[in-house]
């Protein structure tokens, strides 16, 4: 189901448009066919918009301090999320395998917004506090940085390969030592040793509003959907966000403290139905770990803290885990105005929030409530998705004499088939005319290219991807 967020979140995405009109925009693919090409040509406050496509890249921001965006931005239209994605499934090297990586002091004003991010499975990762070599970040990978990362649906990205290594985690998101800001997004069926959903590693942070279901694993380190470790000169703030249905082989599927210092504040989340073999509770604290939990809603008996209950949270479906009008969570967090839900009218809350204006514990309350991308049907989308890599092959790739392309149309189509660099010039035009429904494949001689990467770019009158071609 397609959403288009609404009232004050609208106003927010016309911020960005309005701030995006005063910027350098370049285009994906039209101006450079894949994004890492687009952000190496970029310069700070440039925006890239992406058209819907599948990209078969593994994207590192560089120090660009941009806007990454798909069309998104324009509407707020929830399709533009689905069906732009990012797909890391296809590394150059498989120790740098995480969807995105933000690793260069990347500010506030680098933002990450309107993609379905899959097919990562983290990045070696020697740890900057001396712990040892981890493999971290299965979708995202943030270190000594501070994006905004919202509005995305980050799914089915892994952290689980220990061989060589002294552990894995963040299967959806891993930061450490920075201040990102982690907003309304969808974090979904993705895997770590620990951390299955997030990381938070000697770090500050905001992660807010944000979705966090059906992540797995969980067998080390205290597992968790949502991982807390070490300290921080900064506060962590984690604040009205739906943790549920996440599973762990050992310690809590929840929220897990390690050893934190600095302040952080649990407020306004729903903590609920997490399963894990070994620990029935939602939250756990290990170690000197000062937290605050407040008014939160926390299964398995509850948590002790000014306003927390430990009631059914009654969703009304297990897609989006919106709240029934009589769940007990409506109205039930922070009553400081401060936290109030959304209202166009004065008096009721703005859907998705519920009730009247006192703040609704999980995702869809406060502030920055908003629609989420779903977490069940899309699954089912991205798969179909995924198919076209098979519709769309090299082989074999690495190139050393000579390569298949083949791709398949279900309709009649105007194609454009080319061979670029990795700064995106076209090196080689393979096809560019009106083609007909079926299969077709071109031969392509490793003598047209000198040894090194490229991009194999297919872009039709529908949709575009962009495959790694190496040539040895």
């Amino acid at each position: 189901m397609n959403r288009i967020i609404t009232t004050v979140k609208i106003i927010a995405l016309l911020f960005i448009t309005t701030t995006l009109c005063n910027a350098n925009i370049i285009n994906v693919p039209s101006n450079y066919p894949t994004i890492q090409s687009a952000i190496n040509a970029s310069v700070n406050n440039d925006t890239i918009a992406v058209a819907p496509g599948t990209y078969f890249e593994n994207i590192n921001f560089r120090g660009k301090n941009i806007v990454l965006t798909s069309l998104f931005y324009l509407t707020g239209d929830t399709n533009y999320i689905y069906n732009t994605i990012i797909n890391g499934s296809q590394p150059l090297n498989p120790d740098s395998a995480s969807c995105i990586i933000f690793n260069s002091g990347e500010d506030s004003t680098a933002v990450l917004q309107g993609f379905t991010i899959t097919g990562g499975h983290g990045t070696k990762w020697d740890d900057e506090h001396g712990a040892g070599v981890y493999r971290e970040g299965g979708g995202v990978i943030i270190q000594y940085s501070s994006p905004v990362i919202q509005h995305n649906l980050i799914v089915n990205n892994e952290a689980i390969d220990i061989a060589g290594v002294s552990g894995a985690g963040g299967g959806g998101i891993r930061t450490g030592d920075g201040n990102p800001k982690i907003l309304n997004n969808t974090i979904c069926y993705n895997q770590g040793k620990y951390g299955e959903g997030i990381v938070l590693n000697f770090t500050g942070g905001t992660v807010k509003n944000n979705l966090i279901c059906y992540n797995s694993g969980g067998s080390t380190f205290g597992a968790a959907s949502v991982w807390s470790n070490g300290s921080a000169t900064q506060s962590r703030i984690i604040e009205n966000n739906t943790i549920t249905n996440n599973n762990a082989l050992n310690g809590t599927a929840g929220f897990y403290a390690s050893q934190t210092s600095g302040y952080q504040l649990l407020i306004n989340n729903i903590i609920y139905d997490n399963y894990s073999t070994t620990t029935p509770s939602q939250i756990q604290k290990y170690g000197a770990s000062p937290t605050t939990v407040a008014y939160c809603n926390v299964g398995n008996g509850g948590y002790p803290g000014n306003g927390n209950i430990s009631l059914s949270s009654s969703f009304s479906d297990t897609n989006y885990f919106y709240l029934n009008a009589s769940s007990a969570c409506v109205d039930a967090g922070d009553s400081t105005a401060i936290y109030n839900d959304l209202t166009v009218t004065g008096t009721t809350a703005l859907f998705p929030s519920m009730g009247g204006l006192r703040n609704d514990i999980g995702a869809y309350g406060g502030q920055g409530a908003s629609w989420l991308p779903s977490a069940n049907p899309i699954i089912l989308s991205i798969n179909n998705i995924d198919l076209n890599e098979n519709y769309f092959s090299i082989s074999p790739n690495p190139v050393l004499s000579a390569a298949t392309i083949s791709f398949i149309l279900k309709q009649n189509e105007n194609v454009q088939l080319s061979i670029s660099d990795i700064n995106g010039k076209n090196m080689l035009t393979l096809e560019n005319k009106n083609l007909n429904i079926g299969t077709h494949t071109y031969t392509l001689d490793r003598k047209t290219l000198k040894a090194g990467i490229y991009f194999c770019n297919l872009k039709t009158d529908k949709n575009s991807w962009s495959k790694k071609l190496i040539v040895e």
